[in-house]
């Protein structure tokens, strides 16, 4: 509506230059701005106040797919299109993304295992296929890295940890909180890069040691194992880079309580129904699994 365009931009521009613009009169905007709110734009007025607190307490991150899945948790009964309209209106969006720099060296002469997962990113259970991968963060003191574990099933942060080296012994670190929190059954499958520190004879003795199956991306191929991309490439769009970290420790305490309170059991994702990893396991347990 052109009036209600004038209502928005009128702190920015002279009131007669946008009358002017768009072909109305100042009159007929100063009539229709003295007329007290309809029921609808009340209404809209309400629901742009949730929208906007449903996007903060996402940390400014979501878009309107999951703010909008968010207000129908809440027992907000609302069109997406309504939901996306209004953002736009308070100007509202999700954080964009920039482009995943790999980090993890294959230049190396151990042996590597075949890509068996082949991009099934989608086990029928939890505990059945895990994936895993190394990612940096910059800070004054220097480079941070992350290694991860996820369960593909539930896309759940399974295993992580954090060092100034990045070696076998910070993804052994990460498995074996993986080990330990979940005990999987033997058989379990395990992806990853064909980077040194998983080839290493160490890595590769601890997940025999355990009966798990060793599969590996292709070379050069990161889309087989997109999963985990995808999960630094959230980590990296709606963390890392919103912040400057003076020291290490104060990018430990950040990543921490991003993967354990928000990711793993608040943020909605979209390949899950618009629900935590944590809700999605949860749901899981409930109903049989296939074998």
């Amino acid at each position: 509506m052109k009036f209600g365009f004038i209502q928005t931009e009128k702190a920015h521009y002279p009131v007669a230059l946008l009358c002017r613009v768009l072909g109305v009169s100042r009159a007929g905007y100063y009539a229709w701005e003295g007329r007290e709110e309809s029921a609808r734009q009340k209404a809209n007025a309400v629901l742009a106040e949730r929208i906007r607190q449903v996007h903060q307490q996402s940390r400014g991150n979501y878009g309107s797919p999951r703010v909008h899945a968010e207000l129908k948790a809440q027992g907000e009964h609302v069109g997406r299109h309504r939901v996306a309209r209004l953002m736009r209106e308070k100007g509202l969006r999700a954080r964009r993304r920039r482009r995943f720099v790999h980090t993890t060296d294959s230049k190396h002469d151990l042996p590597v295992a075949p890509n068996v997962l082949a991009r099934d990113f989608q086990p029928p259970g939890p505990d059945r296929a895990w994936a895993t991968d190394i990612t940096y963060v910059p800070t004054r003191q220097g480079w941070l890295y992350l290694a991860v574990v996820m369960d593909l099933f539930s896309r759940r942060i399974i295993g992580w940890a954090m060092g100034e080296c990045i070696d076998r012994h910070l993804v052994l670190a990460a498995l074996e909180m993986a080990l330990k929190g979940r005990r999987p059954p033997e058989g379990l499958l395990h992806h990853s890069d064909r980077g040194s520190q998983y080839a290493s004879e160490d890595y590769q003795r601890a997940l025999a040691a355990r009966g798990i199956r060793c599969s590996m991306s292709r070379k050069g191929n990161y889309w087989d194992n997109a999963v985990v991309e995808s999960f630094f490439s959230t980590l990296k769009t709606e963390l890392v880079h919103r912040v400057n970290f003076l020291t290490r420790a104060a990018a430990k305490s950040a990543l921490f309580e991003f993967i354990e309170v928000f990711y793993n059991r608040q943020r909605r994702h979209s390949s899950l129904g618009y629900i935590s990893p944590a809700e999605f396991e949860r749901a899981a347990l409930q109903v049989p699994q296939a074998a």
